[in-house]
This record gives C-alpha cells, structure tokens and sequence, in this order.
C-alpha cells in the first residue's frame, strides 16, 4: 500500500506500535524549525533561568538551533521582577536580554499586568487593606515604566495584559484585585504606560481558551475598547494549552478568523499539548487520593507508547497547518517551554505527573511531531 508522504510518520509509528510499547524518536530534523516557519511565522519558545544563563546547554542547543523568538517563561512576571516595594531584581532578565541580543532574536516580554505571580503587598495599602484606586494605579504604571523603559528598543513586544476575562461569561475579572479595583480603566493605563516607555515595541493582550466564542467575544470587545480609546494595540496572544482532541481545529480557526477580520495580528504565545486526561476535581486535593482514585491521570510515568507519540504528532501538524492558513495574520507560533523535563505541565493541575507536551522529548531529541510539522509546513502556502 503506498501513503502520501505527509502521513508516513503516522503509518511507521502505528506500525511500530504493533512491536513495541514505547516509540523511539529521531534524534535530528532535517532542517530546523525556524527554516520551515520561514514565509509563515516566527517560531518560538519560553526559556527558563536555567537556559538563559547557560546551565541547561542540551536546552540552549535546541533554542539556538529551532527558534529565532524567545520569551521569559517565569522571570520577568511580578514576583521575580519586583518582589518588595522599592525593590527590582533584573539579574535573570538582563541576561534574557543579553541571550536574545546576542542571537539576534525577536524577544517578547511577559508579563506586566497579570492576577497571578503578583506579590500581595502590590494589592495592599499600609492599613493591610485594599490599596486606595490611585496607589494601586501609581504602583502599577510605575512597575511598567521602570520594566518597559530598561528594556526599550531591546524588547521588541510585550504581553502588556494577561487573562484578564472570564471563561463563563466574557466579562471582566472583577473577582481579582486588579479589576476590582481599577475595573477596565487600569487595563487602559497598563497600555498607555508600556506605550510611553518605549514607543516602538508591539503591545498584546494575552489570553486562554480563545477558541470558546463567549470568551472570546469577552475579549475582542476589551482590545476594541483599547483600540478605541487611542491606545496601541498591535495583536492578541492565543496561549495555546490544547490537549489531543480538544480544541476542535475548527475552533481555532474561527479563532484566527474573528481577530484577524477585526484588524488584529494573532500569536500563539503558550502553545503546547498535553497527552494526559485533566481531572475534574483536583484543587486541593492530596496527590496519592488523585491518582489511587483515577491512576489513568498519569498513565505515562514508564514512557509514551508509540499510538500516542503518532497522535501528538498528527496534533501537532494539524494546529501547524491551521496556523499556516492565515499568512500575514498569525506572526508568532511559541512553545510554552523547550522539552518535556522542563515542561510546567509536569506540575499541573496535578503535581509530580509525567507529560509529553512538547516537541522534544526528555534526552533532548526531537520527537516525531517536529517532522510531521515540518511537512504540514512546507505543503502550506507562504505569505
């Protein structure tokens, strides 16, 4: 039987998974991702302390080899950044501007304005209370200023807003400091602030789970109002945390199409693929309970079986060959990490269980869904 070449990855990892339980990967690519991003997107990844200062040098190899962006996954958020009042700590974030200085790569930073990772003392007046609406307003254009500003013209975008919008209803988190607050007005001082420290950077809105319309309707009506009040805006950040059967890649399509149409870049910022089930009830629940009640929640720990390892792959190229579609509109494609040991969905929502999320594996090799998305790739149409 002959197969078209797009589908012989699948077809040797269905038959190898006839003769063994664990797939082997392939320990190079042909060519490198970022050629087989090159007319489509910038392709890239979220690196960690430990690749921007060169201890992780496996991780450093394939970040040279396979992207040309790079954003910081966790040291530039608040509480690294600027964990005390009066107190900033750029060490990390210097040498993150340092590494994608060095290698000519687009860097993105992130994040300014986020509910999560954000000190409490930022939310707190000196009574312990809230913090009166203009001291919360003053910290919060100050932080940006003094980030913003270090880093301009070095920086070239930043994910100035994050999850600031409901998934049940599309409106605003209210239930969060930030919001409760200063409301929307807050979101429109964070993006005249990044504006003013650097008037060249891009600016984004950051979001998950775009793909749900009512969410997502939440969400262009907030960048609309942004865009409507004279402030730039330049694109929307789809995180991009997708499992083997959901989204539907119609979903994401529809995505694309609503903020491309309303005159918005697109980006996946956080994109990766879990192949574990997410349980329904896990906050605040004791690890061993979780898994001795449902142990399919970490079926993997012994290695990923050749089935799963063809349909992560076949995930993968599909979500590739979506994002191709729209050239001109999706101009970012990054990986929420670089390979699956330093994966953050390692640890949720339940610590200690075994992912395989990205498109390298544990050694450091590439697995099977980088080629299959270098050929989803090279059959799309260029910009």
């Amino acid at each position: 039987m002959k197969f078209p070449s797009r589908l012989l990855p699948f077809v040797f990892l269905s038959l190898l998974g006839c003769q063994t339980q664990t797939a082997t990967p392939p320990l190079a690519t042909a060519i490198p991702l970022k050629e087989a991003t090159r007319g489509h997107f910038l392709v890239g990844a979220a690196i960690n302390a430990a690749q921007i200062t060169g201890k992780d040098r496996a991780g450093v190899a394939l970040i040279d080899t396979h992207f040309d962006t790079i954003t910081p996954e966790n040291d530039m958020k608040w509480q690294h950044i600027h964990p005390e009042l009066g107190r900033y700590n750029f060490r990390v974030p210097d040498k993150f501007v340092e590494f994608g200085r060095s290698r000519g790569m687009w860097m993105v930073g992130h994040t300014l304005m986020w509910h999560s990772q954000t000190p409490d003392w930022v939310f707190k007046g000196e009574d312990g209370k809230d913090a009166s609406r203009e001291v919360l307003l003053a910290r919060l254009t100050d932080h940006i200023r003094t980030v913003v500003g270090r880093y301009r013209g070095k920086v070239k975008g930043w994910d100035v807003v994050n999850e600031a919008i409901r998934d049940e209803d599309g409106l605003l988190r209210t239930e969060k400091p930030w919001y409760r607050i200063l409301g929307e007005e807050g979101i429109f001082a964070a993006f005249a602030a990044a504006h003013e420290a650097d008037p060249d950077a891009e600016l984004y809105y950051n979001e998950y789970a775009l793909e749900n319309p009512v969410k997502r309707a939440g969400v262009l009506k907030l960048v609309q109002a942004i865009r409507a009040r004279g402030l730039r805006i330049d694109g929307v950040g789809s995180q991009g945390h997708y499992g083997l059967d959901w989204p539907e890649l119609s979903e994401i399509d529809d995505s694309i199409k609503d903020f491309a149409q309303a005159g918005f870049k697109v980006m996946y910022t956080e994109l990766d693929v879990t192949v574990l089930p997410r349980p329904t009830n896990y906050f605040g629940a004791e690890i061993s309970k979780v898994f001795a009640q449902a142990p399919e929640l970490d079926s993997f720990r012994d290695g990923l079986p050749a089935e799963k390892q063809a349909e992560l792959a076949k995930r993968y190229a599909d979500c590739f060959a979506v994002f191709a579609k729209y050239p001109g509109a999706v101009t970012r494609v990054t990986l929420w990490g670089v390979t699956d040991r330093t994966s953050w969905l390692n640890n949720w929502p339940i610590r200690g269980r075994t992912d395989y999320p990205m498109l390298f594996d544990r050694q450091d090799r590439a697995k099977p869904a980088v080629a299959a998305v270098i050929e989803a790739l090279q059959a799309a149409p260029q910009r």
